[in-house]
């Protein structure tokens, strides 16, 4: 920030923002200013009449908001071969949260062929980080149009310290798995991540998973946690994440929160108030993706006849992929389970979820935004091109489930204070300028379970660490690619 030598009153930046409704991530409400950005950060606020700029940009009345943090991907591999990273970067999103549901790219040695669900990372090729340091090397030199923060998978952890991942650990292979775990965080891994629903993680007792989440307290990280069940034992299994929580003392993150098939649905009431109730004693929170339907590997234990299944891709069967279970069943003349496990390995999209349920999680104070996208699917579920764009357009203005500043709110403010991300999630004077241009009267998703590559409508501009690199009006990147690797900083210990 200079002075202009021929208007000493008067001020210069890198960029200026003018005319834009501010929303500014706290969950308050919107003002009337323009915003200048400097070497990356945001340096005013306000009635700027007397800022000069290398680039003046018109936002028109338009709401200027933080860039939206996707605190729930599977982008651990994309951020380095597709460093574009057009899905997110079209819909808002500056900054996503890697490494859930107990897989990562880093660190890892492979065997063999990635275990499922390592398998929705890429293929062998794809795992190229034997430590975390080396991940974070790759990412920056990669430069990705965004921002990256990593969490530490524990099957990953597990594929590369035991010779079979069907029984527990060891209390050798533990300390070799706690060992890695203390590299990561050392390099500023958010914290730890588990999936033990999966066939590679469901036989690890609480007590391996407890053992390998101590260490993160030391240095103020997080334990994120793919339920071992989201059906019958939702409330099981949800005491089994506080009581890690609270046996290591770090905060506790359900990932994709949400009652899975048909003979759950009505359970988000209980659900939220175990939640609740833990929070009275302990920092608990959730994350949720804004549609009914999921998305993973095919799994023989979800398959039934209650809901609808898309097969999205088949190893063995790629023809296919984009049909739902039941008519290859009949195509085949087989019943549902013996049709998926000739398509395995394969993946699918499970319309498991009812609107009531999505509705009360996804309204919850404690639950932020991410879209658990799968960017390596070929049919991807459309919330890998949509989720954000739809939690601002369909559930906040057309369904009023919550205000924009609260929807905002939800997708970065709050998101960054629960993930300890600094200095990002608001638009403040000093926080780095990730900021997001959209139109409240049209933004939305435009991507479908059918046609799900579809960049949203209404996502006017998107600024990375004060880069201009995206612009709506020619729905595509400017080039620009700003974006690094986001080391934890502080706990994360807010509700």
């Amino acid at each position: 920030m200079t002075l202009d030598t021929n208007n000493p009153s008067a001020r210069i930046c890198d960029t200026l923002i003018v005319g834009a409704l501010v929303i500014d991530g706290s969950g308050t409400g919107s003002i009337a200013a323009d915003v200048a950005v400097h070497q990356g950060r945001i340096v005013a606020i306000g009635s700027l009449a007397d800022w000069h700029a290398g680039q003046v940009f018109d936002a028109n009345g338009r709401v200027l908001a933080p860039g939206f943090i996707d605190v729930h991907t599977h982008d651990d591999t994309n951020v380095i071969r597709t460093p574009e990273m057009f899905p997110k970067l079209s819909q808002g999103v500056t900054t996503v949260v890697v490494g859930n549901c107990g897989i990562s790219a880093a660190p890892v040695t492979l065997k063999g062929d990635p275990p499922d669900p390592m398998n929705l990372l890429g293929k062998s090729a794809a795992f190229d980080y034997p430590t975390f340091a080396s991940y974070v090397e790759a990412v920056n030199a990669a430069q990705p149009a965004i921002n990256v923060a990593a969490l530490v998978g524990h099957t990953a952890l597990r594929q590369n310290h035991m010779d079979r991942l069907d029984r527990a650990a060891s209390a050798d292979e533990i300390a070799a798995m706690r060992a890695q775990l203390r590299e990561a965080l050392q390099h500023g891994a958010l914290g730890l991540s588990t999936g033990l629903a999966y066939g590679n993680a469901i036989n690890a007792p609480t007590d391996e998973v407890l053992a390998l989440a101590e260490p993160l307290a030391e240095f103020g990280g997080l334990y994120a946690t793919h339920l071992r069940s989201e059906f019958a034992d939702i409330l099981e299994a949800m005491d089994e994440a506080f009581r890690i929580g609270r046996g290591a003392r770090v905060p506790v993150v359900i990932s994709h929160l949400k009652c899975a098939g048909v003979e759950n649905w009505g359970r988000s009431s209980e659900v939220l108030q175990a939640l609740e109730i833990a929070g009275r004693h302990q920092h608990v929170g959730c994350d949720c993706y804004p549609y009914t339907a999921s998305s993973s590997t095919l799994d023989l234990k979800q398959v039934t006849d209650t809901y609808d299944i898309q097969v999205t891709w088949s190893e063995p069967h790629p023809e296919m992929g984009g049909k739902m279970l039941k008519q290859i069943a009949a195509e085949w003349q087989l019943d549902l389970h013996a049709a998926a496990a000739r398509l395995m390995p394969a993946g699918a999209v499970y319309h498991c979820m009812s609107d009531d349920d999505v509705n009360r999680i996804l309204s919850h104070p404690a639950t932020v935004v991410g879209s658990d996208g799968l960017p390596n699917d070929p049919l991807p579920h459309p919330r890998l091109w949509g989720a954000f764009p739809r939690v601002l357009g369909y559930y906040s203005r057309e369904q009023k489930l919550f205000s924009l500043a609260v929807a905002v709110h939800k997708m970065t403010g709050l998101s960054a204070q629960r993930f300890g991300l600094h200095e990002r999630g608001l638009v403040r004077e000093g926080y780095w300028a990730d900021l997001v241009l959209f139109d409240p009267e049209t933004v939305r998703d435009a991507a479908s379970f059918t046609d799900p590559m579809q960049p949203a409508h209404g996502i006017e501009a998107v600024w990375v660490n004060g880069q201009l690199t995206y612009r709506g009006d020619q729905k595509r990147a400017t080039g620009e690619r700003a974006g690094r690797f986001l080391a934890r900083q502080r706990a994360a210990t807010t509700n």
